[in-house]
């Protein structure tokens, strides 16, 4: 019995080499694979499932009831979309072992939980212009910061970066010149990005007040006079607090993150006509179901289309009816 328990853990850790050295999938992503993965090892235990090849579509029922009916820190029920998560990595667990003639389960076997679609927040209008332009109308220690924090939002809603791609640049990255730049991405894919005149600007301002030789794009800046103290980028958690400071200094009340940006530059293509694979690109996203979250934003605009097409005929017959 013993030996079966090591097997499937074993066939569990050549999975996530995989994900590490042939996926080149981060840290983080490899962490979440073997919690959700090592959660359903000690479900499948408890039912007498100790080898992969037991692995029934009555197990994943089972399963499936137990992750519904499992609470959380805050002793609430998993979100659906949690509950999938789990799923997923088991998913890709099972396709990872059908391409290795690993006898088990068919991954198309396990269906998804059933969600609500998610509510995206975005910014535009005021509130957008307000947040870009608050680093330089807020007191700063020093010039410096004000021109970086610029360059960070501006950026942002140029790209559509992710928290951690922008922290992760260099200014070699970054070509000026041709406004546009190569960014690597989840599962370490290479997209083009592309900068506005705005971005290109205050990158621009930004990097000509600086007189350090620190390669990254995004630094910390001291006292006056004092440059970087660090050889080493802002951190994700130090741009997340930036923005959140610069939402509240501009007067929003919603909760403002960096992915609110992202999400308010995937709006802004969609309302001004992009077409949802392009936005797809943009994002850097691998399916096109995850992209189209973003699809029901621009549902604002069938009201103008329903009010400029709808009954035209109608009216022109009442019309000729009031006439006569």
């Amino acid at each position: 019995m013993s030996y079966n328990i090591v097997m499937i853990q074993d066939d569990i850790n050549k999975f996530l080499e995989y994900l590490e050295v042939d996926r080149g999938l981060s840290n983080n992503t490899l962490v979440s694979y073997h919690f959700y993965l090592s959660r359903f090892v000690d479900f499948a235990t408890s039912q007498g499932v100790h080898n992969v090849g037991q692995i029934s579509q009555e197990l994943i029922h089972r399963y499936r009831l137990y992750l519904n009916r499992l609470n959380n820190r805050q002793n609430e029920n998993l979100k659906k979309n949690t509950q999938n998560y789990h799923l997923i990595a088991l998913r890709q667990f099972l396709k990872y072992l059908s391409k290795n003639n690993i006898e088990s389960l068919d991954s198309n076997k396990i269906e998804l939980a059933k969600q609500e679609p998610r509510q995206v927040s975005f910014l535009e209008g005021y509130d957008l212009a307000a947040l870009l332009q608050a680093p330089t109308t807020v007191k700063q220690p020093n010039k410096l910061i004000a021109l970086r924090d610029r360059a960070i939002l501006e950026l942002f809603f140029s790209t559509g970066l992710r928290v951690s791609e922008l922290a992760r640049l260099k200014i070699n990255d970054i070509n000026l010149k041709k406004s546009e730049f190569t960014v690597r991405g989840k599962g370490n894919k290479l997209r083009l990005v592309f900068l506005s005149e705005d971005a290109k600007t205050a990158l621009k301002k930004y990097l000509e007040a600086r007189q350090d030789t620190e390669p990254f794009l995004f630094i910390s800046h001291g006292k006056i006079n004092q440059t970087a103290s660090s050889q080493f980028g802002l951190t994700p958690r130090s741009i997340e607090r930036l923005v959140e400071k610069y939402a509240l200094a501009a007067g929003i009340t919603k909760k403002i993150t960096p992915h609110t940006l992202r999400h308010s530059f995937a709006t802004d293509l969609l309302i001004n006509g992009a077409d949802i694979r392009s936005v797809q690109q943009f994002l850097g996203h691998a399916s096109i179901t995850t992209t189209q979250v973003y699809t029901h934003i621009t549902d604002q605009q069938l009201r103008q289309v329903y009010q400029n097409f709808h009954g035209k005929n109608h009216k022109i017959i009442n019309n000729d009816k009031n006439q006569k």
